[in-house]
C-alpha cells in the first residue's frame, strides 16, 4: 500500500494532473521501474497496477474544481491578471483621434478612450494594428503601427 501511495502521489502533483492516462513503463525509466521492483510484476499484475492508478487519478481529478482563466483587466484600476501592453487592431475604418473623449473599441472587446487633449492622429486606415502600453503611475497609451503619435488612454470596458 506504501508502494501505491508513493506512486499516486508522484502522479498527482496539485494542478499537474493529466487529461489522459499514462502507464508507469511510459512514465519511468527502466532504473526507476526496477529500482521500484516493478520489473518482478507479471504483465497482468501490472496492467491491474495500471488500472488502478489510472481510476484513482480520475477520481482525485473529478474532485478539483474546473480551473477558470483570469479576466483580461489590463486598463482598469488595480487589475489583477495579466500585464503589459496589449497588441491587437481596430476593426474597420480608423481615423486618428482629435484628443479627449474619442473611444476605440478593438478587436479583442475591449474599449478604451482618449484622456489626452495635446494629441491629433489623422489618418485613414483600415483594420490597422494598435498597441496599447502601460506608462507610469497606471497611464496607459495607444500608439497605430507605423505612426510615431500616442495618446493616452483610459479603458472604459
Amino acid at each position: 500500500m506504501l508502494l501505491i501511495s508513493l506512486v499516486l502521489s508522484a502522479f498527482i502533483g496539485g494542478s499537474a494532473l493529466a487529461q489522459s492516462f499514462s502507464s508507469l513503463e511510459e512514465r519511468m525509466t527502466e532504473a526507476e521501474f526496477k529500482a521500484a521492483g516493478l520489473d518482478k510484476l507479471s504483465p497482468e499484475e501490472l496492467a491491474r497496477l495500471n488500472a488502478f492508478i489510472a481510476e484513482e487519478t480520475g477520481k482525485v481529478a473529478s474532485t478539483l474544481p474546473e480551473a477558470t482563466p483570469m479576466a483580461d483587466n489590463r486598463g482598469f484600476y488595480q487589475s489583477q491578471g495579466p500585464q503589459g501592453e496589449i497588441i491587437t487592431s481596430i476593426s474597420g475604418e480608423f481615423r486618428g483621434w482629435d484628443g479627449m473623449g474619442d473611444r476605440f473599441t478593438l478587436d479583442n472587446g475591449q474599449v478604451w478612450e482618449v484622456t489626452d487633449s495635446s494629441t491629433r492622429l489623422k489618418v485613414k486606415l483600415t483594420n490597422p494594428e494598435v498597441t496599447i502600453e502601460p506608462g507610469v503611475l497606471g497611464a496607459w497609451y495607444l500608439k497605430v503601427q507605423g505612426y510615431n503619435t500616442r495618446a493616452r488612454v483610459k479603458r472604459i470596458k
